[in-house]
């Protein structure tokens, strides 16, 4: 039988990549392109969402050129993409309007605000199962339709569409105007803060709440569903492949770590961290700040439910040191500086720069560096950068433990930042149960491939998916318990000092 591929489109924050893997889940080839940061006004963050459609398109035609793989060998497609992002575009011409308001903005504080005052944070929390937040798309909408001349008649004509990344890319890629795919999976439908967690639907009061015109919402189809349509014949593909997969980002390292079973967990650790346990076909109510949201949905089986914690700044926060601070020149170097001290020096970093999300929900908090003293130095700093990150996870892990009544014997970890050894060891250390990496650490775009390719019939099973799960590396805890809850203890206390700032 001829080889069969499956592509992976992975928009992130910082950038879009193109991946192919064989159907033994390996990746033949693959090509990625960073895209701008843009900061109009403190505590707004945008990308221009034209720019992430032609790297996209730049980065499937490099891989297709690195690999040699004729598109008729590729089975199929899925899309992973950063969630919460929120793109509002003309149906006709394709253009935005205005740039993709990205998750971490804090713009639509005020609208929030008010959402809250009408009934609180929890309003909406039994239906979608997330807070009040300037995190989710619904308050971001109601932005655009509000602030952005045209953008509310246009939507209500039916001329506006609304979507996270991964519905404008499969938009695009199914052909644009005229012709592109309006739909979305329930993954990234229930980051929007508009999808009732029991339907699987837009849930008509909420949206109503927003003032949000329905008809500008795209179509909720399962995460690995064979139906998002074809790639258009003149776009970067040069030929009708389907698209299978669609996954929000961190469900799909969710599906690329096989996280199939109740009471396994994953954390992805990238520009922000991302914290999922799977709680089975029923929905989990969290009573400490957790999201209950969806994990994926096979076809036409039951969906599928997580826990999640997510934390807003990890790998960010390096680029910070790097960008704005100019500790470094390359991101990695950031491992050798932590290195050349034996300790934190006492200095703890609160990376709380556009406030915090789970488990307290804070968008007022800022961030600050606490401890510092005669003898801290630069790599002082650098260490105290990446324990931050090893910290709240920690938070984030004890208030699961609490919703979920499971203890986690150990916990597997992927993305960029699980290169860094010492902060593996350190998150080992901090947690005192074993980290594991699998072979493959970029486990998103594994993800997108893994649900396209259980559409496309590349692969017959989840089972087929877990025995391809191979471990490359485990950290075990090495550091005393007195030591750990010392370190824990100082981190608590500097945290309080962030909340409430601005």
């Amino acid at each position: 039988m001829a080889k069969r591929y499956i592509g992976a489109v992975d928009q992130g924050t910082t950038s879009t990549r193109f991946s192919l893997f064989d159907d033994d889940g390996n990746i033949v080839a693959r090509h990625q392109i960073e895209h701008r940061q843009i900061y109009p006004r403190p505590g707004w963050v945008e990308h221009d969402a034209l720019e992430i459609w032609h790297n996209t398109e730049e980065a499937i035609r490099a891989t297709l050129q690195k690999s040699s793989v004729g598109t008729e060998s590729i089975a199929g497609i899925g899309i992973t993409n950063q969630r919460e992002t929120t793109v509002v575009w003309d149906r006709k011409t394709g253009q935005p309007y205005g740039n993709a308001i990205v998750w971490q903005c804090l713009r639509t504080q005020d609208i929030c605000d008010q959402l809250e005052a009408e009934g609180g944070r929890d309003r909406f929390r039994e239906a979608v199962g997330l807070p009040i937040s300037p995190y989710f798309s619904g308050p971001k909408i109601k932005w655009v339709l509000d602030n952005v001349d045209g953008a509310r008649a246009a939507a209500e004509n039916g001329d506006a569409l609304f979507g996270n990344v991964d519905s404008w890319l499969i938009w695009w890629l199914t052909g644009g105007p005229g012709k592109g795919k309006h739909f979305t999976d329930v993954t990234n439908a229930s980051r929007t803060m508009l999808m009732g967690l029991g339907t699987l639907q837009w849930d008509e009061d909420i949206v109503r709440a927003l003032g949000i015109p329905p008809q500008m919402l795209p179509e909720i189809r399962a995460s690995s569903d064979p139906g998002f349509g074809l790639t258009a014949r003149e776009g970067p593909f040069g030929a009708a492949v389907p698209i299978c997969g669609d996954l929000g980002d961190q469900q799909a390292a969710l599906f690329g770590q096989t996280c199939f079973d109740p009471g396994e967990a994953k954390n992805t650790y990238g520009t922000g961290c991302f914290l999922l346990l799977n709680t089975g076909e029923n929905p989990k109510r969290s009573s400490h700040g957790l999201l209950t949201t969806l994990g994926y949905k096979i076809g036409k089986s039951p969906a599928v439910y997580c826990l999640e914690a997510p934390i807003a700044m990890a790998g960010s926060v390096v680029q910070w040191l790097r960008d704005n601070l100019n500790f470094f020149g390359r991101s990695g170097e950031i491992e050798a500086l932590a290195a050349s001290v034996a300790d934190n020096g006492g200095v703890y970093l609160v990376p709380a720069f556009s406030g915090w999300l789970a488990p307290y929900w804070d968008s007022r908090a800022r961030g600050l560096i606490v401890g510092l003293t005669g003898h801290s130095n630069r790599g002082h700093i650098a260490r105290a950068a990446l324990e931050a990150t090893a910290f709240q996870t920690r938070d984030l892990l004890e208030v699961r433990s609490e919703d979920s009544g499971v203890e986690l014997s150990r916990l597997k970890v992927d993305g960029g930042v699980v290169v860094n050894s010492l902060l593996m060891q350190f998150q080992s250390d901090i947690l005192g149960i074993p980290v594991i990496r699998p072979r493959i650490i970029e486990t998103t775009s594994l993800g997108a491939a893994y649900a396209a390719g259980l559409a496309a019939g590349v692969w017959p099973d989840t089972t087929a998916l877990r025995n391809k799960w191979v471990a490359e590396k485990v950290w075990r805890p090495e550091m005393d318990p007195s030591t750990r809850e010392s370190l824990y203890a100082g981190w608590r206390k500097a945290l309080g000092r962030s909340y409430d700032w601005a």
